[in-house]
């Protein structure tokens, strides 16, 4: 089960809407026959990749897998009918399909005759499966919000200037959680600041995630580098806002306001529609203080540089904040690691209601 979910892994970031699924087929005598993951949407899932390697090999084996098997045809067949028509004994899987009318894999198998296990190593395969699995409960997207700060909380000195605050082994992981995701996400304060490109570098990377600029006043240049062809961009606007100018050259998507700037679920809830299941939050103070304060950031990845800016440096949260130390918002530290001079840490945030 471990190799599968380590297969699961190198699945992330390219499968959406489907799951990123491992799965390992042993032979009779318990050697591996066979092991995949889940192709991108269209192409074969976990269970028909690892069946096929390991051919005639599945007959009265086990097949190992982080995700009970499905039993709906979409794209794909049912994953329960290659299992069957393989003439495999035994399935075990870890995690229970949470998907509306799609469980059941595990009992249309007993009812066939295979000897079926649910819940082996389920903790570790969900931490692997975290994004898809939350934003299949919640309906939107799971939010994760990067940023890198001097020790002392700053994203940039006084002038604005901001590069580079961390060591370049900071900056590729950060490229390799673009590749994880689905979205990757700015406002335009970081958009008239930087003028990023955001797309993938330095990193493997099977498609490039989808740019999203949160933009209310539709206030990006025609030449802003986003809108190159390196990946696709969609631009969020205010339903009044004058956006003509970006005709044809991204994708619009026009939302209500809130109190301030765009309704931010109801941005989230338009990229789960176009099957976006994990999100980068790369914007600015304001922009994370905006969707922290409307529950909408599920994990924290930090970068902390040994490095200290003081006074008239841009803090890496804005917004109103907590009133009260007891109203802070409180997380759970998950991970810290050292990358070449800098920390990562990796916090989720704790009861998280939306």
């Amino acid at each position: 089960m471990r190799r599968a979910i380590a297969l699961a892994a190198r699945a992330v970031g390219s499968t959406s809407p489907n799951p990123p699924v491992g799965c390992v087929v042993l032979d009779v005598a318990g050697h591996i026959a066979g092991e995949g993951f889940t192709a991108p949407a269209g192409g074969p899932h976990a269970e028909v990749t690892a069946l096929r390697a390991a051919g005639e090999r599945a007959r009265a084996g086990t097949a190992v897998t982080t995700l009970e098997p499905c039993i709906h045809a979409g794209r794909t067949p049912p994953c329960t009918r290659a299992l069957m028509d393989a003439g495999v004994a035994r399935v075990i899987y870890a995690l229970e399909d949470p998907v509306p009318g799609h469980g059941d894999g595990g009992s249309t198998l007993r009812t066939a005759g295979i000897d079926v296990e649910a819940g082996l190593l389920e903790a570790e395969a969900a931490r692997g499966n975290e994004a898809w699995l939350t934003a299949v409960r919640r309906g939107r997207p799971f939010v994760t919000w990067k940023y890198a700060a001097s020790l002392d909380g700053r994203v940039a000195a006084r002038d604005g200037s901001s590069r580079w605050i961390t060591g370049v082994e900071s900056r590729a992981d950060g490229h390799r959680l673009r590749a994880e995701s689905d979205a990757v996400v700015v406002g335009s304060g970081t958009m008239e600041l930087d003028d990023p490109h955001l797309a993938v570098r330095d990193a493997e990377v099977l498609r490039q995630p989808l740019r999203v600029v949160v933009d209310t006043r539709a206030r990006t240049p025609a030449a802003a580098r986003v809108l190159d062809d390196a990946a696709p961009t969609l631009i969020a606007v205010a339903d009044d806002a004058d956006a003509r100018h970006l005709e044809g050259h991204a994708e619009l998507a026009r939302l209500p306001r809130a109190a301030e700037g765009l309704d931010l679920l109801a941005l989230l809830r338009a990229l789960y529609e176009r099957d976006v299941r994990s999100v980068l939050l790369e914007g600015g103070p304001r922009l994370a203080g905006s969707f922290l304060a409307a529950g909408l950031v599920d994990r924290v990845v930090a970068y902390m540089a040994p490095a200290l800016i003081g006074g008239g440096g841009a803090p890496a949260l804005a917004g109103l904040g907590a009133p009260s130390i007891d109203a802070a918002w409180r997380l759970r530290l998950d991970e810290v690691t050292r990358l070449g001079p800098d920390l990562r840490l990796v916090a989720r945030v704790i009861d998280a209601s939306t």
